[in-house]
């Protein structure tokens, strides 16, 4: 039996950071896009760079790329992409097409078995333990500090960014709600399975408090009888 479980990141701060990933000389060469049973075309999905890698490309021309598999890549990593012609973008209008994915996203993410927030480590982490009934042997730490929190952007650069991954700004917003509701259910049904064991706890102690009552009260008579039979 497999459980798809997935982490999900701000939407921004993971487009920067694959930014500064392909920066570095990384590619995704090794990754097949197979869809239906094939890989797209380079038609279908031409490349944003020439040579080996696209190493130490700024990030307008990262943005600038219309064909960049980094705008809203958790959408179309989540969704099936069959349901729109996989890679053949003249299938639909790219409304229709947008909508489809972000559905199915949406869908895919809810039946999965559990999925987290990088921005909720903590939770997340409480999250999985409770799903899976499964601890840690330490507990997870939240990073404020990464690489794409170290690069300084404007106001009109956050927007353009926000714009080209519009649609993991949605996913986003609908699994952070998502996610907080799922972890408010568990707290309170913990909260609710402590309060049970409380209410059981107290129940045997009077029930034990009315046993040793009942012995003591048996046993003050017993003496008594006892005695009653000696004085005469």
């Amino acid at each position: 039996n497999f459980y798809y479980i997935t982490i999900l990141r701000d939407p921004v701060s993971r487009y920067l950071s694959e930014w500064r990933h392909v920066q570095r000389g990384a590619t995704w060469k090794a990754s097949l896009h197979v869809c239906d049973g094939r890989s797209p075309t380079t038609e279908e999905l031409p490349s944003c760079y020439t040579g080996d890698d696209w190493s130490g490309c700024s990030l307008k021309e990262f943005m600038d790329c219309p064909y960049n598999l980094a705008n809203n890549r958790q959408v179309r990593m989540l969704s099936d992409l069959s349901l729109v012609g996989c890679y053949n973008l003249s299938v639909m209008p790219e409304e229709q097409r947008n909508k489809v994915l972000l559905d199915s996203a949406k869908e895919n993410l809810k039946r999965m078995a559990f999925f987290g927030l990088t921005e909720f480590q903590r939770k997340t982490q409480y999250l999985f333990e409770k799903t899976f009934n499964m601890n840690f042997i330490a507990p997870f730490t939240q990073y404020n500090s990464t690489r794409a929190s170290s690069v300084e952007i404007d106001e009109q650069t956050q927007k353009h960014i926000e714009t080209l991954n519009f649609l993991d700004m949605e996913l986003y917003d609908y699994a952070k709600d998502l996610f907080l509701q799922r972890y408010q259910y568990m707290r309170q049904k913990e909260h609710q399975e402590a309060r049970r064991k409380r209410q059981e706890q107290r129940k045997i102690l009077k029930a034990k408090q009315a046993h040793n009552k009942e012995q003591s009260d048996d046993n003050s008579t017993t003496d008594y009888i006892g005695n009653v039979e000696r004085w005469r």
